[in-house]
């Protein structure tokens, strides 16, 4: 960090022909503090309504945007285990990407998984409070390497000890609650606490924020961020 700005190096980049056929850039990306202005959310479902991945994807106005997620960290020829994921098997990871790689993997090329993108409350001063406990996490695995476990230390878990460590979320919402840990459900949670940026019933935005369909046809153009957004609650800003 230097000032203003956040480089981050590892920055991903993927280029997607298939799920499993693929180039990645790693990119060194620099961002201003002062150009981040808000937060959204994607949420993928693949299976049961009670299970779910997040993204958080922090945006640093116009199109430009820099989405997060927490994972294991992969190696060639050992697959993922749900099992194995509550024992000391996976280390943890930060990803840090561009959309059109980490959203649009999940809506264009990975079967059966659907993708929801919520426009949040925050604002930009406890966005970038939360970018920085991001990035001062990510920092502190490289030196201190810890392991998921898919019960207290994973890809939902993670996001909610870094939101306490900078305080409340903006709208307030409970410390402990079992929709963390069934993270399906943790948009629903998230919507009663008024952290989403829409006055719609919940059954209506979860229909109107489904992206799958719209990013299919954006496909790999360079204003992915954008049309995946258009006409969205929450997103009427965006033209």
């Amino acid at each position: 960090m230097k000032g203003d700005d956040v480089i981050i190096h590892n920055f991903r980049y993927c280029h997607y022909r298939a799920e499993f056929d693929y180039s990645c850039e790693w990119q060194t990306k620099t961002v201003r503090l002062s150009d981040l202005g808000g937060i959204d959310i994607a949420v993928t479902y693949w299976g049961s309504p009670y299970i779910a991945h997040p993204i958080v994807s922090f945006w640093f106005g116009g199109n430009d945007y820099v989405a997060t997620s927490i994972e294991t960290r992969k190696q060639v020829g050992i697959g993922y285990s749900a099992i194995l994921g509550f024992f000391r098997k996976y280390e943890l990871i930060y990803l840090f990407s561009d959309e059109r790689d980490i959203i649009r993997l999940r809506t264009n090329f990975r079967s059966g998984e659907e993708v929801y993108l919520y426009r949040t409350t925050a604002g930009p001063g406890w966005s970038r409070e939360l970018f920085l406990e991001y990035i001062r996490q990510a920092n502190e695995l490289r030196d201190h390497p810890e392991w998921y476990n898919a019960l207290t230390c994973n890809c939902t878990t993670v996001i909610f000890q870094s939101m306490r460590h900078i305080g409340p979320l903006p709208n307030g919402a409970p410390r402990f609650d079992w929709r963390i840990l069934l993270n399906g459900r943790a948009d629903e949670m998230l919507y009663q606490g008024g952290n989403f940026d829409s006055k719609l019933p919940f059954p209506e935005l979860k229909q109107a924020v489904h992206i799958n369909n719209a990013a299919r046809r954006a496909d790999d153009s360079p204003d992915f961020s954008r049309l995946i957004r258009l006409g969205r609650p929450g997103f009427e800003n965006v033209h």
